[in-house]
């Protein structure tokens, strides 16, 4: 299948172009894109898409995600990480979703990203109370079903929950330490296992789908775990995933477990270097900066989840004269609410124009659509094969109608335009791998109102169920806060 996009403008991404636009035509043959610039009118293709008064610009990446929050948006509000976490990843009560239901949040998830135009998840899939692998299947199924670009996870940690928070052990009643009991139960080794097993039957299974070595967080993680991780990871070249410095809590962690930052602790454990992306970032020092930059690892910003648990505000311009490859992400659809990046674009470049009386400082909107783009792809080790429009990648692209909307009227400056007034409405085409998968706001592989019947009609029984849960774990929110 080849696609022509004639006459369009461009936002490119690659190193020649960056943010600026050009105009030129797009080429895609099969899978990738063929050419890029100056293509003759009379080129064959199998479709040609007129590209006058169209936008076109790579597929947006979100860099962290949680899908096991699909079916808990809009639950919470005014609530720190740590007590968030008691009802979105409750310590008790909690079994294991089933795989059919699983399927159905992952597609929510999935539906919502693909028609907001990112075309790359990193779902760092937190399976509570654990995961099997039919679980896991279940979420790569439904990623493989629409079609679009998938960076999964499993469950990765192996330390008792009530260790991993500063003076927890202290505060919390023992007779609650004794219901929840030690560990989750699985080994060191079994967290292994069961990832090399993960490798084994979906890692590069094919073109879209890779799985993702992704530790919970230092402080939830033996040394041992963390180690061997990054080992399995560098093996089998994947990402290095982990929740690093997201809230005050865990900045005060790795004093109390370490004698040090955790920065620093995975530095001198040998798990920070190119490959590691740290989700949030917030709570980094200076000293901190200067290690990540070092090692060229990256980060992935939740603008907008670090607002709403009010963890604090991540230091990007420091991170980003530092080196350190900033990313974006939604985070879950709980503390977000929503997986949309181009929300996220909008918050990231807002909320640092306040960091500083300079504002010289404060990000501008092509360093945030390099974020939302080729730097997302860097951060999941993705860099070469998408993230920018050049000859060779993927077909990863979204194009923008900006007559269909009134985002870009009058269009004064795309880059900026796209950063400040777009939220996904204008997008006319969603393509992943050099297939269309979104069409004029349709899915082109799904029957969206048949999977919304199945969906909406499980719904009632598992929000009831997850009331009892929230009710149930409500006895713990005196000594976490």
């Amino acid at each position: 299948m080849s696609i022509l996009i004639q006459d369009a403008t461009i936002i490119a991404m690659d190193a020649a172009h960056g943010a600026a636009p050009f105009q030129g035509s797009l080429l895609i043959e099969d899978e990738r894109i063929a050419r890029v610039g100056p293509i003759p009118r009379d080129t064959p293709a199998d479709r040609v898409v007129d590209g006058r008064d169209r936008l076109v610009m790579p597929g947006l990446m979100n860099a962290h995600l949680h899908s096991w929050e699909g079916l808990l948006k809009g639950r919470y509000d005014n609530m720190p990480l740590e007590i968030w976490m008691l009802y979105a990843y409750p310590l008790l009560g909690l079994e294991p979703l089933s795989p059919d239901l699983v399927y159905l949040r992952t597609m929510l998830v999935g539906i919502e990203s693909l028609k907001s135009g990112v075309t790359c998840v990193l779902d760092d899939v937190i399976e509570m109370p654990s995961q099997s692998l039919d679980q896991l299947d279940a979420t790569f199924r439904a990623y493989r079903d629409l079609g679009i670009r998938a960076n999964v996870s499993g469950n990765i940690f192996d330390r008792p929950v009530l260790d991993t928070i500063p003076f927890a052990r202290e505060l919390v009643p023992t007779d609650l330490q004794d219901e929840i009991g030690g560990t989750r139960g699985t080994s060191t080794q079994g967290v292994l296992d069961f990832a090399r097993e993960a490798i084994s039957r979906y890692h590069g299974a094919d073109g879209l789908l890779r799985y993702v070595i992704a530790p919970s967080g230092p402080q939830r993680c033996t040394e041992e775990l963390l180690v061997e991780a990054c080992a399995l990871a560098d093996k089998h070249d994947t990402a290095f995933h982990l929740h690093v410095l997201e809230s005050k809590a865990q900045a005060v962690s790795g004093h109390t477990m370490f004698g040090k930052t955790l920065v620093r602790y995975m530095k001198d454990i040998g798990i920070l270097g190119p490959r590691t992306t740290m989700g949030h970032g917030v709570w980094v020092t200076d000293p901190d900066i200067e290690l990540m930059g070092e090692a060229g690892c990256s980060v992935a910003h939740n603008a907008i989840s670090n607002q709403k648990l009010g963890s604090g505000l991540m230091p990007f311009r420091k991170l980003w004269n530092a080196g350190v490859n900033v990313a974006l992400g939604s985070d879950g659809t709980s503390s977000n609410d929503t997986p949309r990046i181009f929300d996220v674009m909008k918050a990231a470049a807002l909320m640092h124009k306040l960091t500083s009386p300079d504002f010289a400082q404060g990000p501008s909107a092509a360093e945030i659509l390099h974020a939302a783009t080729i730097n997302g792809a860097r951060s999941a080790m993705i860099g070469d094969e998408t993230g920018s429009l050049e000859a060779g990648k993927k077909a990863d692209l979204i194009v923008l109608d900006t007559k269909k909307t009134l985002n870009f009227t009058p269009l004064n400056n795309a880059a900026n335009q796209l950063v400040y007034c777009e939220n996904g409405t204008s997008i006319e085409l969603v393509i992943v791998n050099g297939e269309v998968v979104v069409e004029d706001d349709r899915l082109t592989r799904v029957d969206e109102a048949a999977f919304l019947a199945e969906l909406r009609a499980a719904l009632p029984e598992f929000q009831r169920h997850h009331g009892e849960i929230e009710e149930r774990n409500k006895v713990f929110q005196p000594a976490f806060t």
